[in-house]
Parts: structure tokens; C-alpha cells; sequence
């Protein structure tokens, strides 16, 4: 018995929930799947797993050697990264979490490049604008956009981004324009939800750092309908240059109060702290740097 091969495959099914989702996944047979079980709780003289005709569920010796594979395995996993570092060549599954708006407009086209300079990678793209737990969800790498929270991620820019007030000429002349933050209360507001500030946005302006706190008459956790909302000509938003650099361009949004110039923000990648990084994960890090050197959106 390989009992890598076993422990894998046991770690597989627990992940999936089924020995048919774990096939799916090893791109075994399920038959193959049972019998690399079967034999790894023969070799251990105990049950692993409850097995029912709906669902499966862990024994409580399954639950502490599971949790012993997946530390063994990413010792194995870490190992063999460190030796195929010496290549330099990338190579296996490559699971990234990146923000929704800016993965559909900055980073899907890259994808294909990416996957045509590194044919032996497969890429897992999972777009959302939640901060993940990397490790726990085993993730990668990640994609973060604003102010870093502290953790022991190692984290790495690749561009910047500002953030832009703005409104629809239409808006505007049917409600004014704002001269100063605190006008914002009088006027509706098109809020992101997952902004880091929350309702409270700051600003940079001619009297030194002001926040105003806003009332939103609609909220949302996709920029891109924020965006969208403003466009129709139903408020105000505050969103970052690589989603309304275009319109602004265009003349189909209008930037408000010049003057007030809300916070920069990074935009980094991020990956869990390991003494020896994979090939595939420094190569894609180092791919992003290089691709958003002269970025398109700055206004």
C-alpha cells in the first residue's frame, strides 16, 4: 500500500464529502477511492469514517488522523517544492482568491498568458470580495486590495489605486454638486458595503484630514453595482479608479470635489508564510508585478 497515496485519498474524501467527489477530484475511480481507504483503516485497525447511504461523517479517530495527514502531506507538499524550486519550472494546482470586480477586469485577461508561459500549471480561480483565511480554505495565494490588516501572510504590491468621488452629470444638475464633504449628508449615496471605513470616508483637503459620515440611501458589496447605480443617475459613489477611470474618461461620471482627495490604496499580493515558497507561487506573484507596472486606469 502507498500510503501517501492512501492518505491523500482519504483527505480527498473528507474534503469532497463523498468517495465519488473525491474520484471526481483524484481523477480516480471511486472503486479506487474505497479501496485506498479501506486499506489504509485495515492498515490502522480502526474506522475512519461513518458511512450511511447519504451522507459520510468522520469517527473521532478519523478526526485526529485527518488532521495528522493534512500536516504530513503539506510537509510533503513543502519538500517537494523546495527541490522543484531548484528548476524553476512551475508546476500543479494553483488556487487564488482575488476581488470581484478587479479579477473580471484586470485579471482574467491575464489568466491565459500566465497559463501559456507555465503549460504544467492549472489554474483555480476563485473570485469574492470576503478576505479569506488562506491557510484554511487552502488558498494559495490571494489578491488584496486597501489597507493590510496584521498577519503572518507575506504580502507584496503590485499597483496602487485611488479612490474617486463621483456622480453623473444628469445627477448633478438635478441635485447640485457638494463643495465640501460634510454636503454629502444632503445628497444620496451609493455605499460599497465592504469598504474598510465603513460609513465614515476620509478625505485629504485644504484644511488638513476631514471624515464625514454618511447615510447611504443604498448599499451593496459589488462595486460594479454601485457603479452601475450612478450611471443611472442615482447618486453619489466613492470607488477606485480601476472601475470608473473609463467613465470618468468619458464624461459619464464626474469626479466631485478635487480638492478632497480620498486615501490611496495597495494593491498586493498575498500568500502564507513559508520558509520556501513553491515555484508556481513566487512565478505568479512575480508575473503581476511585472504586469501591472504602467497601469491603464490611473486618471
Amino acid at each position: 500500500m502507498d500510503k501517501f497515496l492512501a492518505m491523500r485519498t482519504f483527505v480527498a474524501v473528507v474534503d469532497a464529502g463523498s468517495f465519488v467527489g473525491a474520484a471526481e477530484a483524484l481523477e480516480m475511480s471511486k472503486p479506487a477511492v474505497s479501496r485506498h481507504v479501506g486499506e489504509l483503516e485495515a492498515q490502522l485497525a480502526v474506522r475512519l469514517l461513518h458511512r450511511t447511504t447519504r451522507r459520510l461523517s468522520l469517527t473521532s479517530e478519523g478526526e485526529v488522523f485527518v488532521a495528522r495527514c493534512r500536516e504530513l502531506l503539506e510537509l510533503v507538499d513543502e519538500a517537494e517544492a523546495e527541490v522543484g524550486s531548484r528548476n524553476d519550472e512551475a508546476s500543479g494546482q494553483l488556487k487564488l482568491s482575488v476581488p470581484v470586480s478587479f479579477g473580471e477586469r484586470h485579471l482574467a485577461p491575464l489568466w491565459p498568458v500566465f497559463m501559456a508561459r507555465h503549460p504544467k500549471v492549472k489554474l483555480d480561480v476563485a473570485l469574492t470580495d470576503r478576505t479569506v483565511d488562506l491557510i484554511e480554505e487552502g488558498i494559495d495565494a490571494a489578491v488584496r486590495i486597501g489597507q493590510l490588516q496584521s498577519s503572518s501572510l507575506i504580502s507584496r504590491p503590485i499597483a496602487s489605486c485611488r479612490m474617486h468621488l463621483c456622480a453623473s452629470p444628469r445627477y448633478l444638475a438635478e441635485f447640485g454638486a457638494p463643495k465640501h464633504p460634510a454636503e454629502l449628508a444632503q445628497h444620496a449615496v451609493l455605499a460599497y458595503s465592504l469598504l474598510s471605513a465603513g460609513d465614515h470616508w476620509a478625505f485629504n483637503g485644504p484644511e488638513g484630514p476631514t471624515s464625514v459620515h454618511v447615510a447611504p440611501r443604498f448599499r451593496s458589496n459589488s462595486g460594479d453595482t454601485c457603479r452601475s447605480g450612478a450611471l443611472q443617475h442615482q447618486g453619489i459613489i466613492l470607488q477606485p479608479d480601476f472601475l470608473v477611470g473609463p467613465d470618468l474618461a468619458a464624461g459619464s461620471l464626474v469626479e466631485l470635489m478635487p480638492e478632497y482627495r480620498p486615501p490611496a490604496f495597495g494593491i498586493h499580493a498575498v500568500y502564507p508564510t513559508r520558509k520556501h515558497v513553491a515555484p508556481k507561487v513566487r512565478l505568479l506573484v512575480e508575473f503581476l508585478v511585472a504586469s501591472f507596472q504602467n497601469p491603464q486606469w490611473a486618471v
